[in-house]
C-alpha cells in the first residue's frame, strides 16, 4: 500500500494516500469518523474509488438485510456512523455520481433515513433522496417518506412535498389519512385552497373524513367561514365524506362568527346526512346561542340534551346557560339551573363558581356572593385573581368600597396576585368616592406588581383631579403615567383639555390639543364638540373655526387613510393662537 506512516502503534496506524493528498485513520480496523468530516476543500473532485479507506470499510460496516418498508430504531454504531459518513460526502461533493460504485449495496433505507434525518437543509435532503433513489436503486422506507412529507410541509415547501408523495407512490407505498391530513393541512395554512382541492381530486380514494375535516379546520381557525362553507359544499357533500366532526366544525365556527341561524341549519340537516349530534354539538350552539343574548334558546337546547338517551350533558353545557342567565341579571334562573346540576352529579368548576359569584355581585346580592365563595372552599377550590376581583366589584359596584378593600387586603395576604382589572375597578371606585389620593396610591403600586399600565387605570384619577380644580396634579399624573412606557389615549387627551379649558387655561389646553395631533391620536366628535364650545365661550372664535375646518378635511382624508395618505390630524400642524 502507498504512502507514509505517520504513527507508530499496535492499535493505531495512519496513512497518507497520495492519490487523494488528505489523511485517513483508522483504529483497531475501523475508520475514523473525522476522515471524510473533515476533507479539504481542495480534494472534492477525488473519485470516492480512490479512497484507500474502501475495502477497509466493508470490514468494518455489518448491514444485514432488512425490510425496506420499515425504520428500524435500533441501529447498530457502524450504521449510524455510515450515516455520517455519508452526510459527509453530501456536504463535500457537488455531485454523488462518483461515489455510486461505493455507495452501492452499502445505503440501507435505515442508513438512508438516518442521513436524511441529519440533514437541516432541505436541498440537501432532496439531493440525497433523488440520488439514492435513481442511482442506487433505493426504496424508501415508509418512515423516510413520513418525516419528508411532513418536514417539507412544516417549511412550506408545499410543491416538493407534493413531488416526494408521488416518489412514494412509485416505490409502492401508500399515504395513511394523517400524512395525507398533513399535507393538506400544510397548503391549507398556506392560504392555496386551490391547491388543496387539486391534491383532493387526484386521491378521492385515498382521501376521509379526516382529511377534509384537518381543512375544513384550519379554515374555521383563520375564520375564513366562507371558504369554509364553499369547501363543505364543492368538495365534501359531493364526495359524502363527512361525519358528525365536520358539522361540528362548522357550527363551532359559525357559532364564533355570530351565525347562529346558519350554525342551527346544519344542526338542522345532519340527519340527512346520517350523522347525529353529541354534546360537543349541542355545547356549540348553546354557546353561541348564549353568546348571541338568546339564552331562551340555549336553554331550550339544554333540554333537549335532558330529553335524549344517547347525549348527556356535562358541565359545559350548564355553565354555558348559567353565564347567559347571569349576563342578563337573572340570577334566580341561573341559581336553579346550579342546583338542577350538581343535583344531577354533575360537580361544577371553578369557572362556574366564578361566573355565579360575578352575577351576584353585579346585581348587588352579596350574601348569595358570599356564600358562593364560601361554598367553593368547601368544596376544595383555591379563590383565584378571579373570584377576588368578582367580589371586589360587586361591593365597589354599591358604593361598598371599604368592604372591597378588605377582600384586596385578603387577597394579598393569601398570595393572590391582582392583575389590571383588580386596579382599575378599585381605582374607579375610589376616584367616584373623591378618595383621589388613595386611587394614586394604587396606581404606584402597578410598577411594583408588575402589573402592565393602561390608560384606563390612569384616566379616571386623572379626570377627578381635573373635575377638583387640580390640572396641574393631572399633568403630574400623566407625566408619570408617561414614565411607566403608557401613552395617553383620546380619553386622556380630552380629559385634560376640557380640564385646562374649565380652568381658563386655553393656551394650554391648544398645546394639548395640538401635541393629541401630534402624536397620531384622532380626536372623536365629543373631543371637538367640547373644545369647540369651550374656545367659543373664552371669546376665541377664530380657533374654534380653525378646528372645525380641520375637523372637515380629517373627516375627507379619513376614507383615504389605507392609501397610505397621512390624515391632516396626524401631521405636525398646530392651531394658531390669535394673541
Amino acid at each position: 500500500m502507498k504512502g507514509k506512516r505517520r504513527r507508530r502503534g499496535t492499535q493505531e496506524t495512519g496513512f497518507v494516500d497520495s492519490r487523494c493528498g488528505f489523511g485517513i485513520e483508522f483504529i483497531d480496523g475501523v475508520l475514523s469518523p473525522m476522515t471524510l468530516l473533515s476533507l479539504p476543500l481542495r480534494s472534492l473532485r477525488v473519485r470516492a474509488s480512490h479512497f484507500a479507506v474502501a475495502h477497509l470499510h466493508n470490514s468494518g460496516f455489518s448491514g444485514g438485510s432488512r425490510d425496506p418498508m420499515v425504520v428500524d430504531n435500533s441501529q447498530n454504531p457502524s450504521e449510524l456512523w455510515f450515516a455520517k459518513v455519508v452526510c459527509g460526502m453530501c456536504v463535500r461533493f457537488d455531485s454523488l455520481d462518483s461515489c455510486s460504485g461505493y455507495l452501492d449495496g452499502k445505503v440501507t433505507p435505515n442508513v438512508a433515513f438516518e442521513v436524511i434525518r441529519r440533514f437541516h437543509s432541505p436541498d440537501l435532503a432532496l439531493k440525497f433522496f433523488e440520488f439514492s433513489r435513481v442511482r442506487l436503486s433505493l426504496i424508501h422506507s415508509l418512515g423516510t417518506y413520513n418525516y419528508m412529507i411532513r418536514s417539507l410541509c412544516e417549511m412550506g415547501l408545499h410543491e416538493a412535498a407534493y413531488w416526494v408523495l408521488e416518489c412514494m407512490r412509485n416505490d409502492g407505498h401508500s399515504p395513511d389519512s394523517y400524512l395525507m391530513g398533513v399535507l393538506v393541512g400544510s397548503f391549507a395554512e398556506a392560504g392555496e385552497l386551490e391547491a388543496v382541492r387539486r391534491f383532493l381530486r387526484d386521491n378521492v380514494d385515498g382521501a376521509n373524513s379526516f382529511v377534509y375535516n384537518k381543512v375544513l379546520s384550519i379554515l374555521v381557525r383563520k375564520n375564513r367561514m366562507d371558504e369554509a362553507l364553499s369547501f363543505f359544499r364543492e368538495c365534501m357533500a359531493s364526495q359524502s365524506c363527512m361525519d358528525t366532526c365536520t358539522f361540528n366544525i362548522l357550527i363551532r365556527g359559525l357559532c364564533r362568527a355570530s351565525q347562529m341561524d346558519t350554525a342551527y341549519r346544519f344542526y338542522e340537516a345532519m340527519d340527512d346526512f346520517r350523522c347525529f349530534p353529541d354534546i360537543i354539538t349541542y355545547n356549540s350552539l348553546i354557546d353561541g346561542f348564549c353568546r348571541s343574548n338568546e339564552v331562551e334558546k340555549a336553554h331550550d337546547l339544554l333540554r333537549e340534551v335532558l330529553s335524549r338517551d344517547d347525549v348527556l350533558p356535562d358541565v359545559v353545557t350548564f355553565t354555558s346557560v348559567i353565564s347567559g342567565y347571569c349576563k342578563m341579571g337573572d340570577m334566580e334562573a341561573a341559581s336553579f339551573l346550579f342546583t338542577e346540576m350538581t343535583t344531577s352529579g354533575i360537580k361544577p368548576t371553578m369557572i362556574t363558581l366564578n361566573i355565579l359569584i360575578d352575577g351576584f355581585g353585579k346585581v348587588g346580592d352579596m350574601a348569595s356572593a358570599l356564600a358562593m365563595f364560601d361554598k367553593m372552599l368547601f368544596l376544595g377550590f383555591t379563590p383565584d385573581v378571579v373570584t377576588y376581583s368578582s367580589v371586589i366589584d360587586g361591593y365597589c359596584r354599591h358604593g361598598h368600597v371599604d368592604e372591597g378593600l378588605k377582600f384586596w387586603q385578603e387577597m394579598n395576604r393569601r398570595n393572590v396576585h391582582p392583575n389590571k382589572y383588580t386596579f382599575a375597578i378599585l381605582i374607579n371606585a375610589l376616584c367616584k368616592e373623591n378618595r383621589l389620593e388613595e386611587a394614586r396610591v394604587f396606581l404606584v403600586q402597578l410598577k411594583q406588581r408588575n402589573v402592565a399600565p393602561q390608560p384606563f387605570m390612569f384616566n379616571p384619577v386623572i379626570d377627578g383631579f381635573c373635575k377638583s380644580g387640580k390640572v396641574d396634579e393631572a399633568n403630574s399624573i400623566v407625566s408619570e403615567m408617561e414614565q411607566m412606557q403608557c401613552k395617553p389615549d383620546k380619553i386622556t387627551f380630552t380629559i385634560l383639555i376640557i380640564g385646562h379649558c374649565v380652568k381658563g387655561r386655553m393656551l394650554e389646553a391648544i398645546s394639548i390639543y395640538n401635541r393629541m395631533l401630534m402624536v397620531r391620536c384622532t380626536p372623536d366628535t365629543i373631543t371637538m364638540n367640547s373644545f369647540v364650545s369651550c374656545l367659543l365661550k373664552a371669546g376665541m372664535a377664530s380657533e374654534a373655526l380653525q378646528i372645525k375646518k380641520q375637523a372637515a378635511v380629517d373627516s375627507i382624508n379619513h376614507g383615504i387613510a389605507s392609501s397610505g395618505t397621512n390624515h391632516a390630524s396626524q401631521r405636525n400642524v398646530g392651531i394658531p393662537v390669535a394673541v
